[in-house]
């Protein structure tokens, strides 16, 4: 089974975590079943996983947001030890690193131009995420349909989603899923 299957469990909203303030509203939420931890620290870390894993839902880390956790092969195999299921990433070279620990990997791109639609296309071809996320979420239908010609691979998005009604236009556009810190939005799953 595929990232959406298996990590989105077939939903289409992913829960944003900023501040872990907010953990016990997202664990409790019944529509989301994936949570992306966007901060925090590495003493904050364990618990939050923890609490996030006994309530059976999906984690993925953002690593370069996290501070105390290395951005190399040593952070990755601590926050699996840690237990997400993956890792949001920016950095190319962290891709393979999440890969070779057997986790799924969201390499997140920011289109901000003709030109980073082509970087993001080839850096992902080479470097083969589990899934793109696409920031802002408000690009052109013709930017998604591109990424997801060129890779083949899920195409989820966030940021500068603030009503339903731009989540689904995301949708329309063909946006396969988004992850939002907006509490709002969560039950639009």
């Amino acid at each position: 089974m595929g990232f959406l299957e298996t990590i989105m469990e077939g939903t289409k909203i992913g829960g944003a975590l900023r501040r872990l303030e907010d953990l016990e509203e997202l664990i409790g939420h019944p529509k989301i079943r994936t949570i992306f931890l966007l901060g925090g620290d590495v003493n904050q870390l364990p618990n939050a996983i923890k609490r996030i894993r006994v309530a059976q839902k999906n984690v993925l880390a953002h690593i370069d947001l996290i501070e105390g956790i290395g951005k190399d092969k040593a952070g990755i195999h601590l926050l699996k030890r840690m237990g997400v299921q993956g890792i949001v990433t920016t950095k190319s070279n962290l891709v393979k690193l999440t890969h070779d620990e057997g986790l799924w990997v969201v390499q997140r791109v920011f289109i901000v131009d003709s030109e980073s639609i082509k970087t993001a296309i080839r850096v992902a071809s080479d470097m083969k995420p589990s899934a793109v996320e696409i920031l802002p979420a408000t690009v052109p239908r013709f930017v998604i349909r591109d990424l997801k010609k060129s890779l083949g691979i899920p195409v989820l998005a966030g940021g500068l989603l603030r009503t339903e009604a731009d989540v689904r236009e995301a949708f329309e556009k063909g946006i396969d899923a988004v992850s939002t810190s907006l509490r709002h939005l969560w039950q639009f799953s």
